[in-house]
Order: C-alpha cells, then sequence, then structure tokens
C-alpha cells in the first residue's frame, strides 16, 4: 500500500515512523484491503476526537467510541465529515444505528458482541466491520469451534489485544508478545491487528506474525497529535 498526499506534511518525525511501519506490516498481507493503522478514542482518554481526526494521515482509521456520552451524535457528525474529505475511514464502536445514520464507513464490536457480526453484515454489505479479540487462553480463542465459526462469519477483520504491556484501564492480562501473536493469526483465516502498547521500539517486532496492521490509543494520538 502506498499513500502520497498532503496528510503526511504535518507528521511529526515519530508519527511518520509509525505509519511507515504500518504500511510495511499492511504490505506483507497482499490482497487485504483494510487500514493499515487504526486510532481509538474513548471519552475519558481522548476528549477531543475531532482534533484526532484532523491530524491522521489518509489512508488510515478511527474508530469512535462514544460509551454512551450525551454528545456522541454530534461529535460523530463531525467525525465524518472531517474524516469523509481527508480520506480517513471512520467506523463507529458498537452503535450500529450512529454508525448508519452518519453514514460512516463501518463498525467495530466489542469482543461479546462479537456474535451479531452476521446480522450487522447482512444489513450493511458494504460495511468495514472489525471485533476485538481479547486473548487468555489462545487454544480457546482461536479454536475453529462452531461457535468460534459463527463468531467469525461476517466480520472483515479481528483487533487482538493486547500485544504489549500496557496502561489501558481495561482488567489487566499478560502481554501476548510477537510468537502468541503469529500463532493466533496463523490459526484464523481473518485479517487480524494487533493493539497494545505498541510503538516505535517494539513495532518491529510485529513484522514477523502475519498481522494485516497496527492500532492504538494513547500512545498513538500522543504520537499523530504531537
Amino acid at each position: 500500500m502506498t499513500v502520497n498526499d498532503k496528510s503526511l506534511d504535518n507528521l511529526s518525525e515519530n508519527a511518520r515512523a509509525l505509519w511507515d511501519a504500518a504500511l510495511a506490516l499492511a504490505r506483507l498481507r497482499p490482497g487485504v484491503s483494510l487500514p493499515p493503522l487504526l486510532v481509538f478514542t474513548d471519552p475519558l482518554r481522548v476528549p477531543d476526537p475531532t482534533g484526532v481526526a484532523l491530524r491522521l494521515p489518509a489512508g488510515s482509521g478511527l474508530v469512535f467510541r462514544h460509551f454512551g456520552t450525551p454528545s456522541a451524535e454530534e461529535t460523530a457528525w463531525r467525525l465524518r465529515e472531517i474524516t469523509a474529505r481527508r480520506g480517513i475511514a471512520l467506523m463507529i464502536g458498537l452503535d450500529a444505528e450512529l454508525a448508519d445514520r452518519i453514514g460512516a464507513d463501518g463498525l467495530h464490536l466489542p469482543q461479546r458482541s462479537r456474535s451479531t457480526a452476521p446480522q450487522v453484515r447482512k444489513d450493511h454489505p458494504q460495511w468495514l466491520i472489525t471485533a476485538a479479540a481479547h486473548v487468555q487462553g489462545l487454544a480457546d480463542e482461536a479454536d475453529q469451534t462452531d461457535q468460534a465459526i459463527r463468531e467469525t462469519q461476517g466480520l472483515d477483520g479481528l483487533v487482538l489485544s493486547p500485544a504489549f504491556a500496557t496502561r489501558s484501564p481495561s482488567p489487566s492480562r499478560p502481554p501476548l508478545g510477537a510468537a502468541q501473536i503469529a500463532d493466533f493469526v496463523s490459526a484464523t483465516k481473518l485479517p487480524v491487528y494487533a493493539l497494545g502498547g505498541i510503538n516505535l521500539t517494539n513495532v518491529a517486532q510485529l513484522s514477523g506474525t502475519g498481522i494485516c496492521g497496527i492500532a492504538g490509543l494513547e500512545g498513538f494520538i500522543s504520537l499523530f497529535c504531537d
């Protein structure tokens, strides 16, 4: 994947390096048409998601998770205008009705809602649909049981976490590391993003894992909005 446009001109040196690393990972998965980099938001840690959308490079993706905040729809409409203008894929976290109203590019599902993916796909065949995969027992998560197969139907990709140690307030899970991520990728037919604790120091460790791209929150935002 090659992206060459003015959206790269305002990136800091470190942000450009992370973007280049994401592109390099995407090139290792030919035939996968997904944004190489996803940035997640939430109201607590990202109070100004529109500011983030104004700084991301074209070709990346933004996942707006509003968690029921009163200003969610107003913010989502602003994000739609910015991302459409700048060539960024906009996905809404969980809220399919909001995604539909604003004309978002897709939906991201938490792990607990993955089983709804087939119906979402039926209702919105054009959407980009991803879902979270929080792994403790890789064999249980990636095992091709009937339930696992049903839950991956309709999905374009999985977002696997935690890749590395992270400061996330979510329940603590041990970091997977590159070897376990590679095991997971080899056990599923879906493209997989790595999420959690990824930075310029450790992103090179992911080059042999088979992931299609990288995802992040605070660490990525601090780079792109520096």
